[in-house]
């Protein structure tokens, strides 16, 4: 009897450091999914996502290895609307420049699906999954492959003769898609490095996460928006709108189409999303004694510190905006970066506290 107790105890011991194993693997996942997000952001703001004219999944990963292929490629580039109105001063050189980071950006992204079919294949092979593990696995990969196409219907919607930059929806939808890829991949990587018994359950907490969430990306798809209507420079002003509360025509004119209304959607969700964490926060605060012996009492606080700093973050980019000089990466484009890793971070902060939350996810 002794011994089938400590069979069990290791079979237990061994599927838990399995399970384990395998969230440090997502985990890894995630990481490389912020950074592949970030090289995204760089991409935008040096306007290099155009600079690779054609979608080759297989050798787009070796780059011009000689003088005829860079000028193949700038070729290329010459015969769309960037170049010819916007950049048609640049040089073969100034022209890898912006090539690299494309195709930097790319070649991550090649990146990230062989480190998840490594680890996959190596796990399976080694019997780490359970059968509950595969379906959330398949939705992961189509997820990945979704997001590469969405990545080449945004970039082929600038290569023609009318447009300067890609369309800010399909922007939008890439940026979003993205999101979804990250958060769906941490929260997989929670369910299994973190316990049942450590999770707090509250429908009343669940909710107002459920709402975070939902005002979160309806905010972060206006910002996309906005950057990708380069509209930051409309209104480099704050409190006002240049110097009005409600900018002229506000009724007349697109609300997704039209960059000054874009801004001012984008401005007000800011302090909306703001005020309804500081609730929220005040919320899980008072209550926190009940909550002491769980997950949630670590982390009940990243949020609110995430939206504070995403909100200076937002004040401080738009402000800059003047400061841009074509082909610079200045105070305006670090600022921009900062202010995208930071909804990421306050992305991730809610979902962690959605898991810790909700007892199936």
């Amino acid at each position: 009897m002794k011994n089938q107790t400590n069979t069990s105890l290791k079979k237990e011991v061994s599927a838990s450091v399995k399970q384990k194993a395998v969230a440090r693997w997502l985990y890894f996942g995630v990481f490389m999914l912020v950074v592949q997000i970030l090289l995204g952001g760089i991409t935008r703001l040096t306007g290099s996502g155009l600079s690779i004219t054609e979608w080759n999944p297989l050798f787009g990963a070796i780059p011009p290895l000689n003088e005829k292929q860079w000028m193949d490629s700038f070729h290329q580039y010459q015969q769309i609307a960037q170049y010819k109105f916007l950049n048609s001063s640049y040089t073969l050189e100034e022209f890898k420049s912006i090539f690299f980071w494309e195709w930097f950006h790319r070649v991550w992204a090649r990146l990230l699906g062989v480190v998840f079919a490594i680890g996959f294949i190596y796990f399976l092979v080694r019997g780490y999954f359970k059968k509950s593990m595969i379906v959330p696995f398949v939705v992961l990969f189509l997820l990945g492959g979704l997001q590469g196409l969405i990545g080449w219907i945004m970039v082929k919607s600038g290569l023609n003769d009318t447009d300067l930059y890609v369309n800010h929806v399909k922007l939008a939808l890439h940026f979003i898609a993205a999101l979804f890829l990250l958060c769906y991949t941490l929260g997989f990587a929670l369910k299994l490095s973190i316990p049942e018994e450590k999770r707090f359950p509250s429908i009343g907490f669940r909710n107002w996460v459920f709402i975070l969430i939902a005002v979160l990306f309806i905010q972060l798809s206006y910002g996309a928006f906005l950057a990708g209507l380069k509209a930051a420079m409309v209104a480099p002003t704050w409190p006002g709108i240049n110097g009005s509360w409600l900018p002229s025509g506000l009724l007349k004119n697109s609300f997704v189409n039209t960059p000054i209304n874009v801004q001012f959607v984008h401005r007000n969700l800011a302090f909306v999303l703001f005020i309804l964490v500081i609730i929220y926060s005040i919320k899980i605060w008072k209550h926190k004694i009940q909550f002491q012996n769980f997950w949630l009492s670590k982390i009940w606080f990243f949020p609110l510190v995430a939206v504070l700093i995403q909100l200076v973050l937002g004040i401080l980019t738009v402000t800059s905006a003047p400061s841009q000089v074509v082909g610079h990466f200045g105070l305006f484009e670090y600022l921009a970066l900062l202010h995208q890793m930071i909804a990421m971070a306050l992305t991730m902060t809610l979902i962690m506290h959605y898991y810790a939350l909700v007892h199936k996810m």
